[in-house]
């Protein structure tokens, strides 16, 4: 579809030079990760696609907010249905993961599958690389035994927090296998979540020496 491409094109411009590992690469990767979960369910895939691609467009970790006020300009400008811009911006809200204890509130199937797909991408090789590539865009150390992870109950404990690269696999990455929201997203999750598992203990033992 025409707007897709042109829409991949916008997103491409948008976050070109990222290295926080919320570039086009990412967005590229939680959109083709949603289309093979979309197969399985019944929904408008054109809500999806438009979703996962623009979702980072305004994310609060780069924007500072949690409007998604370029996505929902550049979908009115090229003419796209209200309802639809609607469905799109409010996935666009919700998708993030906001801390352990707090409730994502994702309503409707296409936003459960998009965020699926962007919580895929926070795991395995790639969820590993992002979190130490995110960690050194923000100035944080990769691991410090002295500082404890922390299990946040509110959004705005989780955005303040700045803790070690490491604590982020606790705070965040481990918990999202039992978040998943579709089975085909569990079943996609199950083997990243152990390949997570086995990179903190070849960490844990390099950090002490081990052979």
């Amino acid at each position: 579809m025409e707007l897709i491409e042109k829409t991949k094109e916008f997103v491409q411009k948008e976050l070109e030079g990222d290295s926080s590992g919320h570039d086009w690469w990412h967005v590229y990767r939680v959109w083709k990760n949603a289309i093979s979960i979309a197969k399985e369910e019944n929904v408008n895939i054109f809500v999806v696609e438009l979703a996962a691609l623009l979702h980072d467009v305004d994310d609060w970790k780069i924007s500072g907010s949690l409007e998604p006020v370029k996505s929902k300009k550049w979908m009115e400008e090229q003419g796209v249905e209200i309802n639809v811009i609607d469905q799109v911006c409010e996935i666009i809200r919700t998708v993030s993961f906001k801390g352990a204890n707090v409730d994502s509130g994702m309503r409707t199937k296409e936003g459960m599958i998009v965020q699926d797909a962007d919580r895929l991408d926070a795991m395995g090789a790639i969820g590993i690389g992002r979190t130490f590539a995110y960690g050194g865009s923000t100035g944080r150390e990769m691991y410090n035994p002295n500082v404890k992870p922390v299990i946040h109950d509110n959004f705005e404990s989780y955005k303040k927090n700045n803790n070690p690269s490491l604590n982020h696999f606790y705070e965040k990455l481990l918990l999202l296998k039992d978040l998943m929201n579709t089975e085909t997203g569990k079943r996609m999750a199950e083997e990243r979540h152990q390949y997570m598992e086995g990179f903190l203990d070849r960490f844990y033992k390099e950090w002490r020496g081990e052979k």
